[in-house]
């Protein structure tokens, strides 16, 4: 994230954003729930039932924050004002295709804000685990589940790996400690590119 983005938070854990942002660095958190310029999240004990991001996390209050309608969050998002959003995913295609908002096999899904950001903010950022619950990658050549939006997404980070979605296919900028390009790339289903600058 860029010094002076506009940064839509999504549920899970891209909500953690908010509690990494370095030094001297300012990010400007937007929520669909009708806050901008929020904070990281509360301590415990400094919970306000008011103030809550995405997921329902209570934010420390900060000065510059402001509140408005919901009508209003999503006109920013709709409007492209939205420089990067950092979404949750079920899947994500080597074409930067994302599906995160149902699970066919459960029958359960909510799309809330994600298809309008898929849609409206300049730049996506995934930020999931790297596998499913059974250990099945996510990170897949054709989604198949259903769509949230088309080719949208542009970073990919997960808990074992950054990758980058190009025009070629997807490269791998990054692994986690102990892990090898070879590792990430038994977990992943599309051929990846490793980075000549891998770190």
């Amino acid at each position: 994230l860029q010094d002076g983005d506009v940064v839509n938070l999504g549920i899970g854990i891209p909500t953690l954003c908010s509690q990494f942002v370095p030094e001297g660095r300012d990010i400007t958190y937007h929520s669909e729930s009708g806050v901008l310029n929020y904070g990281p999240m509360a301590e415990e004990g400094e919970e306000d039932v008011d103030l809550t991001n995405a997921g329902g996390q209570f934010l420390a209050p900060v000065p510059g924050m402001s509140f408005f309608n919901s009508a209003d969050a999503f006109a920013m998002i709709r409007g492209g004002h939205i420089d990067v959003a950092v979404l949750g995913a079920l899947q994500v295609s080597e074409r930067g295709d994302l599906a995160n908002w149902m699970l066919p096999e459960r029958g359960i899904g909510n799309i809330g804000g994600a298809m309008d950001l898929a849609a409206g903010a300049k730049r996506i950022i995934v930020a999931m685990e790297h596998t499913d619950k059974e250990g099945r990658p996510k990170v897949v050549k054709e989604c198949s589940y259903p769509f949230t939006g088309k080719g949208c997404v542009s970073l990919i980070v997960t808990d074992v790996a950054v990758m980058e979605v190009t025009t070629q296919g997807l490269l791998l900028k990054e692994v986690a400690p102990g892990w090898s390009a070879e590792d990430v790339q038994s977990i992943t289903e599309p051929r990846l590119i490793v980075s000549q600058g891998l770190k």
